[in-house]
């Protein structure tokens, strides 16, 4: 679906990563606005990505699974977004928790969508979870 939308992960390493969305004909509303769900994806992708580059990392295989979300939107998004994450350590410190413990464990992930002028247009917070299988 994202590939669809047109999502790219633009950066990505062990403390942040950053996903685009386009504003095009296919991620707008009728309101000429990104969809939310298409915000949301870009948001999730932006700390899914390390998630999932830890999890595949692992020695052990490690499930992920997002338990909870929260968006707060600030400021109509009429162009393209880039989404960043900034809490790959927080990831990595879960995920390393879960395999030394066996216990599952969640983190609470925020992601920032900035639009072309610089503005914050959505807040997006994950809590993800971590369990070995």
């Amino acid at each position: 679906m994202g590939f669809l939308n047109g999502l790219r992960i633009i950066e990505i390493d062990k403390k942040h990563a950053s996903v685009s969305v386009p504003y095009n004909y296919l991620t707008k509303n009728p309101f000429r606005s990104l969809y939310f769900a298409v915000q949301s994806m870009a948001a999730e992708l932006s700390s899914g990505a390390m998630a999932i580059a830890e999890v595949k990392a692992a020695p052990r295989p490690v499930s992920m699974l997002v338990f909870d979300t929260q968006a707060k939107f600030t400021k109509k998004a009429q162009s393209k977004v880039v989404f960043t994450c900034n809490d790959g350590e927080a990831i990595s410190r879960a995920v390393q928790e879960t395999l030394k413990t066996g216990e599952g464990k969640t983190v609470s992930i925020t992601s920032i969508g900035i639009d072309e002028a610089g503005n914050q247009v959505s807040e997006f917070q994950f809590t993800w979870t971590f369990k070995v299988k």
